[in-house]
């Protein structure tokens, strides 16, 4: 017995010397902490490694501008919201010829998630937004829910227009683009008086195309791989027209499919992305 005790008491000052160095008082680790360290380690093997893009879900005033007001986006939709980023947006490119090089080229180096919308001083609503083709921020994030068309629609709309300026800016707009409908754009203070028919007769898919002909060129592409009905909405003619808004929306339509139809034969020039087997894989995943 007598060795088995000293056998006891040298053990236990064996195991206290291991642990002499460790805080008596150490923090156990909580949700946020494990769940955070989970996101890290998960986007760094599946973006930051494979795409070289950094994400960015921990709030920094850095990514708005003085005078905007954001929420941050709560920890636990973080890794929804990757996948419905993979899923819509990084995926159809992987399944088109010559898509995976053009993405993985020109791929923003981070994306921005933001909880809610950005609200302006002037009362507009940012949907999203793109930094010289080196970031792009979603917003309303907390929101997420694919069901729900329009919140998916803003999604969408956000990162193919955003990623859309990425081939003007290294390539140029496709030939005489901003001369098809030069009358029609009006400035970024002013694009949003306009109502949606009212920018379709002047050639464009939206009132915020009107802005400029890069807004122009970016509208359009977003809404053509997005918008199943882009078709009725923006290139067949109405026959029989007995109205002067009928005549000037087929006007309109006429300009937009000459648009469509030169960013298309651009993209494929200067990317090697066929713009319509793109639309297709993301058309099949709505």
């Amino acid at each position: 017995m007598k060795h088995k005790y000293i056998y006891m008491i040298i053990l236990l000052v064996t195991l206290s010397s291991c642990f002499k160095d460790d805080p008596l008082n150490a923090p156990e680790k909580t949700y946020d902490d494990i769940l955070t360290s989970e996101l890290d380690a998960y986007i760094d093997a599946n973006f930051t490694q494979k795409y070289n893009m950094a994400v960015r879900y921990r709030y920094v005033d850095q990514y708005v501008e003085i005078g905007q007001r954001v929420t941050p986006p709560s920890l636990d939709i973080v890794r929804p919201m990757l996948d419905f980023v993979q899923y819509f947006w990084i995926e159809p490119y992987l399944e088109v010829p010559n898509g995976e090089a053009f993405f993985k080229r020109f791929v923003p180096a981070e994306i921005i998630f933001l909880g809610g919308l950005i609200y302006n001083g002037d009362g507009t609503v940012t949907l999203g937004t793109a930094d010289a083709g080196a970031r792009i921020t979603f917003t309303n994030v907390n929101a997420l829910d694919e069901n729900d068309i329009d919140w998916r629609t803003i999604q969408l709309h956000t990162v193919y227009h955003e990623f859309a300026h990425s081939v003007h800016q290294n390539f140029k707009l496709p030939n005489a683009f901003e001369t098809i409908s030069p009358n029609g754009y009006t400035s970024s203070g002013s694009w949003y008086n306009l109502t949606d028919e009212e920018a379709l007769q002047r050639g464009f898919v939206s009132p915020y195309a009107t802005v400029n002909p890069n807004e122009d060129f970016a509208e359009t592409v977003s809404f053509y791989l997005f918008d199943p009905d882009f078709q009725n909405n923006f290139i067949l003619q109405t026959e029989n027209c007995t109205s002067a808004d009928c005549e000037n929306d087929n006007a309109g339509k006429a300009l937009i499919l000459e648009k469509i139809s030169a960013i298309r034969s651009h993209y494929l020039k200067v990317t090697g992305v066929d713009l319509d087997l793109l639309r297709a894989s993301i058309q099949s995943r709505l």
